[in-house]
């Protein structure tokens, strides 16, 4: 069996690779990544290195050849690169004749109201246009991606948010890691689309939580969506992220990423790791 993982270079990419690594020999497992030579240490371990960029379609080609289980990672940027980008994957597989395909998608991706959905949702579709038998690990919310605000409460700053009272299902990439790895690997999970949402916090719940974990209250700050867009951009947000970072409040606070699955559990074969043990990790790696 030859499996491959692409953006292995990447947070999570190299968090699936990894666990992967721990249930399969190198010879089994190939990573397709856009600069090679950033995998020379997985190379060293006889994992099979494949350059594949997702701008130029022919590389993928080349990169999926001979796999049988294929896991695309989305990749990052706007949405009209992103459907691009993963089209060009999609079809490379369907031409490499990938037997199974396991692509990570967003919570809730073809009724979101999310920003980010768009692309997920035209992925989706071109996966399934193909035929070839899939699995959708629609991902919630990486708590990694609090990492500037959890930072900012470290060094004292407050917290600040414009989602009110939606709700979130933050896991970390750990979880995510392996349950993306179990999905690859295993034969006995029959469903095509996986929710992957831990349990649900709002912003508060989790400033509530953070504040245990580091013995002292951070304070919440929280504020409209044009006065949120204002301070990310007194923090040195640029002009062009600042549609996006204020975009993904309103879709928190718009209930996107409210999704309650038993899913994860099922996948992981364990609990979600527990909102403040998760903080605790995370916290120890700064």
């Amino acid at each position: 069996m030859k499996y491959l993982v692409t953006g292995a270079t990447g947070k999570l990419g190299s968090k699936i690779v990894d666990v992967l690594l721990e249930s399969i020999p190198a010879s089994e497992l190939a990573v397709s990544v856009r600069n090679p030579e950033k995998a020379e240490a997985l190379k060293a371990k006889g994992v099979d290195v494949r350059h594949g960029d997702f701008d130029k379609r022919e590389t993928l080609d080349t990169a999926f050849r001979g796999v049988e289980r294929l896991l695309i990672i989305s990749t990052d940027g706007d949405n009209d690169t992103r459907i691009r980008q993963h089209g060009n994957a999609v079809e490379a597989a369907k031409q490499a004749g990938v037997g199974f395909i396991v692509y990570t998608s967003l919570a809730n991706a073809t009724d979101s109201q999310n920003l980010m959905a768009p692309p997920h949702v035209a992925t989706e579709a071109a996966i399934e246009a193909t035929g070839i038998p899939h699995a959708f690990l629609r991902n919630n919310w990486y708590l990694e991606n609090e990492l500037g605000n959890i930072q900012g409460a470290l060094a004292g700053a407050p917290w600040v948010s414009a989602s009110r009272d939606g709700k979130v299902g933050w896991a970390p990439q750990q979880d995510y890691a392996e349950a993306a790895a179990n999905v690859l690997l295993a034969d006995d999970f029959e469903a095509e689309i996986y929710e992957l949402s831990g349990p649900l916090h709002t912003q508060a719940e989790l400033v509530e939580a953070l504040s245990d974990v580091i013995g002292r209250d951070v304070p919440l700050q929280e504020v409209t969506a044009d006065a949120y867009g204002d301070v990310m951009r007194g923090a040195g947000v640029s002009d062009f992220a600042i549609p996006i970072v204020v975009g993904i409040q309103e879709s928190i606070q718009n209930g996107s990423l409210e999704v309650e699955s038993t899913d994860f559990e099922r996948v992981l074969g364990r609990p979600v790791t527990p909102i403040r043990e998760a903080l605790k990790q995370l916290i120890a790696t700064l």
